[in-house]
Protein backbone atom coordinates (compact mmCIF):
# COMPACT_ATOMS: atom_id res chain seq x y z
CA UNK A 1 0.00 0.00 0.00
CA UNK A 2 1.35 3.43 -1.00
CA UNK A 3 0.54 5.96 1.73
CA UNK A 4 0.12 9.58 0.65
CA UNK A 5 -0.12 13.05 2.18
CA UNK A 6 -1.60 15.79 -0.02
CA UNK A 7 -0.58 19.43 0.51
CA UNK A 8 -2.52 22.16 -1.29
CA UNK A 9 -4.02 25.43 -0.11
CA UNK A 10 -7.26 24.80 -2.04
CA UNK A 11 -9.65 22.47 -0.22
CA UNK A 12 -11.46 21.39 -3.39
CA UNK A 13 -8.19 20.47 -5.08
CA UNK A 14 -7.13 18.38 -2.08
CA UNK A 15 -10.52 16.64 -1.99
CA UNK A 16 -10.40 15.94 -5.70
CA UNK A 17 -6.93 14.43 -5.59
CA UNK A 18 -7.86 12.38 -2.54
CA UNK A 19 -10.98 10.98 -4.22
CA UNK A 20 -9.07 10.07 -7.36
CA UNK A 21 -6.28 8.32 -5.46
CA UNK A 22 -8.42 6.55 -2.86
CA UNK A 23 -10.26 4.86 -5.71
CA UNK A 24 -7.16 2.73 -6.30
CA UNK A 25 -6.76 -0.31 -4.03
CA UNK A 26 -2.97 0.07 -3.77
CA UNK A 27 -3.08 3.74 -2.73
CA UNK A 28 -4.24 5.33 0.53
CA UNK A 29 -4.45 9.05 1.32
CA UNK A 30 -3.54 9.26 5.01
CA UNK A 31 -3.47 13.03 5.48
CA UNK A 32 -4.17 16.43 3.94
CA UNK A 33 -2.45 19.77 4.63
CA UNK A 34 -3.46 23.29 3.66
CA UNK A 35 0.03 24.78 3.77
CA UNK A 36 3.69 23.86 4.00
CA UNK A 37 3.92 24.17 7.78
CA UNK A 38 1.05 21.74 8.32
CA UNK A 39 2.51 19.40 5.69
CA UNK A 40 5.88 19.21 7.45
CA UNK A 41 4.10 18.37 10.71
CA UNK A 42 1.86 15.73 9.11
CA UNK A 43 4.77 14.04 7.37
CA UNK A 44 6.68 13.79 10.66
CA UNK A 45 3.62 12.28 12.32
CA UNK A 46 2.27 9.99 9.59
CA UNK A 47 5.49 8.99 7.76
CA UNK A 48 3.93 8.65 4.29
CA UNK A 49 5.62 7.11 1.27
CA UNK A 50 4.65 9.95 -1.07
CA UNK A 51 3.81 13.63 -0.64
CA UNK A 52 1.83 15.46 -3.33
CA UNK A 53 3.09 19.00 -2.77
CA UNK A 54 1.67 22.18 -4.27
CA UNK A 55 4.45 24.58 -5.21
CA UNK A 56 2.69 27.76 -4.14
CA UNK A 57 1.21 27.75 -0.64
CA UNK A 58 0.93 30.29 2.21
CA UNK A 59 3.08 30.19 5.37
CA UNK A 60 5.66 27.88 3.79
CA UNK A 61 5.83 27.16 0.06
CA UNK A 62 6.24 23.69 -1.40
CA UNK A 63 9.94 24.01 -2.11
CA UNK A 64 10.87 25.08 1.41
CA UNK A 65 8.56 22.42 2.85
CA UNK A 66 10.31 19.84 0.68
CA UNK A 67 13.71 20.94 1.97
CA UNK A 68 12.53 20.75 5.57
CA UNK A 69 10.92 17.33 5.18
CA UNK A 70 13.85 15.71 3.43
CA UNK A 71 16.53 17.23 5.63
CA UNK A 72 14.70 16.27 8.81
CA UNK A 73 13.93 12.72 7.68
CA UNK A 74 17.46 12.21 6.33
CA UNK A 75 18.95 13.30 9.65
CA UNK A 76 16.62 10.92 11.48
CA UNK A 77 17.52 8.04 9.16
CA UNK A 78 21.23 8.75 9.51
CA UNK A 79 20.98 8.82 13.30
CA UNK A 80 19.05 5.56 13.30
CA UNK A 81 21.62 3.91 11.05
CA UNK A 82 24.46 5.14 13.24
CA UNK A 83 22.78 3.74 16.36
CA UNK A 84 22.17 0.36 14.75
CA UNK A 85 25.73 0.03 13.43
CA UNK A 86 27.62 1.59 16.34
CA UNK A 87 28.28 -1.77 17.91
CA UNK A 88 29.36 -3.53 14.71
CA UNK A 89 33.02 -4.51 14.24
CA UNK A 90 34.99 -1.93 12.28
CA UNK A 91 32.55 0.91 12.91
CA UNK A 92 34.44 4.01 13.92
CA UNK A 93 31.79 6.64 13.39
CA UNK A 94 33.32 8.09 10.23
CA UNK A 95 30.90 9.48 7.70
CA UNK A 96 31.11 9.63 3.93
CA UNK A 97 28.62 10.59 1.26
CA UNK A 98 25.16 11.52 2.59
CA UNK A 99 26.38 11.03 6.15
CA UNK A 100 26.73 7.24 5.80
CA UNK A 101 29.38 5.48 7.94
CA UNK A 102 32.57 5.11 5.93
CA UNK A 103 33.32 1.44 6.32
CA UNK A 104 33.09 -1.41 3.86
CA UNK A 105 29.98 -2.98 5.35
CA UNK A 106 27.97 0.23 5.35
CA UNK A 107 29.25 1.30 1.94
CA UNK A 108 28.03 -1.97 0.50
CA UNK A 109 24.58 -1.66 2.03
CA UNK A 110 24.24 2.03 1.26
CA UNK A 111 23.60 1.32 -2.42
CA UNK A 112 20.29 -0.30 -1.49
CA UNK A 113 18.51 2.98 -2.17
CA UNK A 114 15.13 3.80 -3.62
CA UNK A 115 16.22 2.38 -6.99
CA UNK A 116 16.36 -1.17 -5.65
CA UNK A 117 14.21 -1.16 -2.57
CA UNK A 118 11.17 0.80 -3.67
CA UNK A 119 9.14 2.55 -1.00
CA UNK A 120 9.92 2.17 2.65
CA UNK A 121 13.39 3.72 3.00
CA UNK A 122 11.92 5.97 5.72
CA UNK A 123 12.20 9.12 3.62
CA UNK A 124 9.13 10.19 1.63
CA UNK A 125 9.30 10.95 -2.07
CA UNK A 126 7.79 14.23 -3.11
CA UNK A 127 5.86 15.02 -6.27
CA UNK A 128 5.53 18.74 -6.91
CA UNK A 129 2.21 19.96 -8.32
CA UNK A 130 1.78 23.17 -10.29
CA UNK A 131 -0.63 24.83 -12.68
CA UNK A 132 1.98 26.14 -15.10
CA UNK A 133 4.68 24.24 -16.96
CA UNK A 134 6.68 27.49 -17.22
CA UNK A 135 6.93 27.74 -13.46
CA UNK A 136 10.32 29.15 -12.47
CA UNK A 137 10.34 26.79 -9.50
CA UNK A 138 11.12 23.68 -11.56
CA UNK A 139 14.86 23.64 -10.93
CA UNK A 140 14.57 24.74 -7.32
CA UNK A 141 12.07 21.94 -6.69
CA UNK A 142 14.31 19.28 -8.19
CA UNK A 143 17.37 20.54 -6.37
CA UNK A 144 15.40 20.62 -3.13
CA UNK A 145 14.95 16.87 -3.54
CA UNK A 146 11.62 16.51 -5.33
CA UNK A 147 11.29 13.21 -7.16
CA UNK A 148 8.69 14.37 -9.64
CA UNK A 149 6.95 17.33 -11.16
CA UNK A 150 3.38 17.05 -12.42
CA UNK A 151 0.94 19.55 -13.88
CA UNK A 152 -2.43 19.89 -12.15
CA UNK A 153 -4.23 19.74 -15.48
CA UNK A 154 -2.82 16.30 -16.31
CA UNK A 155 -5.44 13.60 -17.06
CA UNK A 156 -6.79 11.93 -13.87
CA UNK A 157 -5.37 8.51 -14.76
CA UNK A 158 -1.86 10.02 -14.88
CA UNK A 159 -2.00 11.00 -11.21
CA UNK A 160 -2.14 7.45 -9.84
CA UNK A 161 0.45 6.29 -12.35
CA UNK A 162 2.75 9.14 -11.33
CA UNK A 163 2.44 8.06 -7.70
CA UNK A 164 3.33 4.47 -8.60
CA UNK A 165 6.30 5.52 -10.74
CA UNK A 166 7.81 7.68 -8.01
CA UNK A 167 7.03 5.12 -5.30
CA UNK A 168 9.00 2.53 -7.27
CA UNK A 169 12.08 4.76 -7.11
CA UNK A 170 11.91 6.42 -10.51
CA UNK A 171 11.84 10.17 -11.05
CA UNK A 172 8.99 11.79 -12.91
CA UNK A 173 8.82 14.95 -14.98
CA UNK A 174 5.85 15.98 -17.08
CA UNK A 175 6.87 16.02 -20.79
CA UNK A 176 6.51 19.80 -21.03
CA UNK A 177 8.65 20.22 -17.92
CA UNK A 178 11.28 17.85 -19.31
CA UNK A 179 11.39 19.96 -22.48
CA UNK A 180 12.08 23.09 -20.44
CA UNK A 181 14.86 21.34 -18.52
CA UNK A 182 16.54 20.41 -21.80
CA UNK A 183 16.06 23.93 -23.20
CA UNK A 184 17.64 25.38 -20.06
CA UNK A 185 20.78 23.32 -20.43
CA UNK A 186 20.90 23.83 -24.20
CA UNK A 187 21.94 27.41 -23.47
CA UNK A 188 25.12 26.17 -21.78
CA UNK A 189 28.33 24.57 -23.12
CA UNK A 190 27.79 22.31 -26.11
CA UNK A 191 30.84 20.07 -25.71
CA UNK A 192 30.38 16.79 -23.90
CA UNK A 193 32.84 15.98 -21.14
CA UNK A 194 33.31 12.21 -21.04
CA UNK A 195 35.49 12.55 -17.92
CA UNK A 196 32.86 14.42 -15.92
CA UNK A 197 31.85 13.10 -12.49
CA UNK A 198 35.17 11.34 -11.82
CA UNK A 199 33.81 9.46 -8.80
CA UNK A 200 31.78 7.31 -11.19
CA UNK A 201 33.18 4.35 -13.09
CA UNK A 202 33.09 4.28 -16.89
CA UNK A 203 30.10 1.93 -16.78
CA UNK A 204 28.27 4.15 -14.30
CA UNK A 205 28.82 7.20 -16.50
CA UNK A 206 27.58 5.22 -19.49
CA UNK A 207 24.41 4.29 -17.62
CA UNK A 208 23.90 7.82 -16.32
CA UNK A 209 23.99 9.13 -19.89
CA UNK A 210 21.18 6.75 -20.81
CA UNK A 211 19.21 7.71 -17.69
CA UNK A 212 19.57 11.37 -18.67
CA UNK A 213 18.25 10.56 -22.14
CA UNK A 214 15.10 9.15 -20.59
CA UNK A 215 15.69 5.41 -20.90
CA UNK A 216 14.08 3.06 -18.38
CA UNK A 217 16.05 0.32 -16.63
CA UNK A 218 14.67 -2.23 -19.08
CA UNK A 219 15.69 -0.12 -22.07
CA UNK A 220 19.17 0.46 -20.62
CA UNK A 221 19.57 -3.27 -20.05
CA UNK A 222 18.64 -3.97 -23.69
CA UNK A 223 20.98 -1.24 -24.96
CA UNK A 224 23.96 -2.50 -22.98
CA UNK A 225 23.11 -6.22 -23.11
CA UNK A 226 23.10 -6.60 -19.35
CA UNK A 227 20.50 -7.74 -16.79
CA UNK A 228 17.91 -5.29 -15.48
CA UNK A 229 19.01 -6.03 -11.92
CA UNK A 230 22.56 -5.09 -12.89
CA UNK A 231 21.27 -1.76 -14.20
CA UNK A 232 19.41 -1.17 -10.92
CA UNK A 233 22.58 -1.85 -8.94
CA UNK A 234 24.58 0.59 -11.06
CA UNK A 235 21.90 3.28 -10.76
CA UNK A 236 21.82 2.80 -7.00
CA UNK A 237 25.58 3.29 -6.82
CA UNK A 238 25.31 6.40 -8.99
CA UNK A 239 22.72 7.91 -6.65
CA UNK A 240 24.85 7.04 -3.63
CA UNK A 241 28.08 8.44 -5.05
CA UNK A 242 26.45 11.68 -6.20
CA UNK A 243 24.59 12.03 -2.88
CA UNK A 244 21.20 12.24 -4.59
CA UNK A 245 18.00 10.25 -4.08
CA UNK A 246 16.26 9.94 -7.42
CA UNK A 247 16.64 9.79 -11.17
CA UNK A 248 15.26 13.32 -11.53
CA UNK A 249 18.29 14.69 -9.67
CA UNK A 250 20.55 12.32 -11.62
CA UNK A 251 19.36 13.85 -14.90
CA UNK A 252 20.18 17.34 -13.64
CA UNK A 253 23.62 16.17 -12.48
CA UNK A 254 24.36 14.64 -15.89
CA UNK A 255 23.56 17.87 -17.72
CA UNK A 256 25.12 20.27 -15.20
CA UNK A 257 28.40 18.33 -15.20
CA UNK A 258 28.64 18.35 -18.97
CA UNK A 259 28.47 14.56 -19.17
CA UNK A 260 25.42 14.95 -21.39
CA UNK A 261 24.85 17.72 -23.91
CA UNK A 262 21.34 18.52 -25.20
CA UNK A 263 20.88 17.38 -28.78
CA UNK A 264 24.03 15.24 -28.87
CA UNK A 265 23.68 11.67 -30.08
CA UNK A 266 23.92 8.87 -27.54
Amino acid sequence: MIRIVIADDQAMVRAGFAALLDAHPDIEVVGQAQDGVECVSLVAELKPDIVLMDVRMPELDGIEATREILSARSRQSANTAASVNAGKPGFAGQTGIAGQPANAEISKSAVSTSETSGIGDDVPRIIMLTTFDIDDYVFDAIRAGASGFLLKDAPPNELAEAVRVVASGDGLLAPSVTRRVIEHFAAGPQTSNAEALPDLTDREREILVLVARGQTNTEIAATLFIAVQTVKTHVSRILYKLDIRDRAQAVIAAYESGLVVPGAKA
